[in-house]
This record gives C-alpha cells, structure tokens and sequence, in this order.
C-alpha cells in the first residue's frame, strides 16, 4: 500500500476575522443533509427521517434516549433548528460547522459539546480526519458530521439489535459509546501504516532511490497529524473522567477509562512507528552514503591505474630527437607490454588489498 500525502488536514474553515462569534462557513460544495433519529429504550428501538424542526424537536423529546444523527452540511437552516429548537448555544454549532476543531469536551450548562475526530484512508490512500460533533442535551444526543460514512455503523447495529447494555443505560454511555467507536477506528489506520513501514524497510534494505525517500517523509507526517490528533483525545477523554459534575455517571466514567487506554495504545504504537520512520531514514542515509562510497572506490581504483599508464605515454609523446627508444624496433611493443603489467600488476595488489570487492548487501545501483 502507498499512503499519499496529508496537506490538509489543518486547513481549519472559519468566518473572516473581526466576524459576530458563532457565524457559520458552509462550503458550497457540501453534502446534502440527512437526518436520522434512533430513539431507543429497553424495550426497543425506533428510527425516523427527519424533515424539519418540529419532528427534530419532537424526536429529542420523545420517551427514552434519542440519537438525532445529522450527515451533511447541505442544508445551513438545520442548524438553525439545533440552536434554536434544542436551545444549543451557537458558539457550540460553530464548532461543529467550522472544522476542523481540535478534539475537546466543554461544558455549556445542561448542554455539553463534544469534538473527536475519525481517521481513515480515502480512495487515494491519503489520510482524511473527519470531524464527528456532539451535542449531549436532557435526554437526547445530536451527532454531526460533515459528509456520509463514518465508522459506527456497529454501533447502531448495537441498538437495533435487542436489549443490551448500550440500550439499558443512559444517554452518557451512548456518548462514550460513539467516542470509543471512534477511538478505535485508529487501530486500523495504524496498522496500515506499520504494513508500509515493513515495505519501507526492505526496500531500503535493498535498493533505496528517491521514491523511498519521498514515501518515508508521507508516512512520517501522517503520523505526525495521527499523533497530534489522538493526543487530543486523550486530553478530551481526561476532562471527561475528571468532571465529576458532568454529564457523565460514575459506571460510565468506568469505561471512559478504558476508551483513555485505547487512545494510549495506539499513541503508543504511533510513537514507536515515528521512531522506526527515523531510524529509516538514517539507514536510508548510511545507505546512500555507502554507495557513494562505493563509486568513489571505483573511480578512485581506475584513476589510481591509468595514472603510471598516463605517464608512460606522456614520457614518450615528447618529441625529443635523443630519445633510443623511439628507433628501436620493438620500442612500441615493449611500451604496451610494460602498461599492461603495471596496470595487471595495480589490479591484483589491489584485489589482495580488498579494494576491489563488494558487498552484496550493498549493491551498486548501476541504472
């Protein structure tokens, strides 16, 4: 696999400066909304299509938990109905609108916002974050991402299932839920990445060129937005199992523990990846440097011999009139004999010396 680059990740998409805070930027190539709603309780699950504010409204007050579910940004007067019919407060559906934002956990009273970020490879196997908001309100969840596709889809399968845990505990544990779903979308990406970093590994070992080189600079900053994004989460989750007067239960800070380590281990596999990027590299560098090494032998070994060849034809290129040898015979013979035996002499001291052999686990790129 070959992962392309990562430019924009960090292209945030945000009002001009000096604008009234809580302006919303949609982009005029967004995705058509659609709005799901999964209201669910021990007894069952019922999904409905949302179409305006008032079936919104009415679906975030239904009896149980709802899960209001909003893909796409086509549509600017959703978020309307999100501030204004669940009493949102804008500066939060700005960050939900103007992405990407760092992942984080704030409190706006009986509304709390919570950002992550969901980590895949697109159809050109560059790596896309996509930003996934949350808005936990009294008894209802309000999910937004910018387009269609996401990697929770288990877990709605998980409440249409049947009687579950996920549909037996509160609206918190249905948020740690989509987080931890999240969370573990990474495992995937980094895999993939340790499969390149393989691949990497034997052709620097083999034959390096510039594409080696280029692929290891890609790899090394898509792990670098991998990190930096997942150390956020951490932090996020931190917050989140410290507010004690949050929206979360203390069964359910439990298992935000657990997405916690989640986001540990793969920072830690990230780390040690980052290290074998480096240290790639360096061997890419010795590689490199050893070749030219290797050249410079070479070119140094013919020099070495033509230089006493060049000297000898020099020697009797001048055109002086006392030079015997010049009328003798067997004079020119005897001057290529004499050449061959210093150069054939030259060759052999240098193969007793070791000059002129090669490591096969260095090979000479001869292209």
């Amino acid at each position: 696999m070959r992962i392309a680059g990562t430019s924009d990740l960090f292209a945030r998409r945000g009002p001009p400066p000096g604008s009234r805070p809580g302006v919303l930027m949609i982009p005029a190539d967004a995705a058509p909304t659609r709005i799901r709603a999964m209201i669910y309780g021990a007894d069952g699950c019922e999904e409905r299509e949302i179409r305006s504010a008032d079936e919104l409204v009415a679906a975030a007050h239904a009896p149980g938990g709802s899960w209001i579910d909003v893909q796409g940004f086509g549509d600017g007067a959703v978020f309307d109905w999100i501030r204004d019919g669940l009493e949102v407060h804008p500066l939060a559906v700005a960050d939900a609108v103007n992405v990407p934002q760092r992942p984080k956990f704030e409190d706006y009273g009986d509304r709390h916002l919570i950002v992550t970020q969901m980590a895949n490879f697109g159809d050109d196997n560059s790596l896309e974050l996509e930003q996934l908001t949350l808005f936990l309100g009294p008894g209802w969840l309000v999910s937004v991402q910018e387009r269609p596709g996401d990697c929770l889809d288990a877990l709605r399968e998980r409440l249409r299932g049947g009687a579950g845990t996920i549909r037996r505990m509160g609206l918190d544990y249905l948020a740690y839920a989509l987080v931890d779903a999240v969370i573990d979308g990474y495992f995937p990406v980094v895999e993939e990445i340790a499969a390149v970093l393989v691949e990497l590994e034997e052709e620097v070992l083999a034959r390096p060129g510039r594409a080696t080189l280029s692929r290891m600079h890609t790899v090394r900053r898509t792990l670098i937005a991998l990190h930096r994004t997942l150390w956020r989460e951490r932090d996020s989750l931190t917050q989140m199992m410290r507010d004690e007067a949050g929206p979360f239960s203390p069964p359910v800070r439990v298992y935000l523990r657990d997405a916690h380590d989640h986001a540990m281990q793969a920072l830690d596999a990230i780390d040690s990846y980052r290290e074998m990027t480096v240290g790639l590299m360096d061997v890419y560098l010795s590689s490199v440097s050893n070749r030219l090494n290797e050249v410079m032998k070479t070119l140094t070994v013919m020099g070495t011999i033509f230089l006493p060849l060049s000297f000898l034809v020099g020697v009797y290129g001048m055109n002086f009139e006392d030079m015997p040898e010049l009328k003798w015979r067997w004079g020119y013979p005897a001057l290529w004999a004499l050449m061959l035996a210093v150069a054939g002499g030259l060759v052999a001291w240098f193969w007793r010396r070791g000059w002129l052999a090669r490591d096969s686990a260095d090979p000479i790129d001869e292209d």
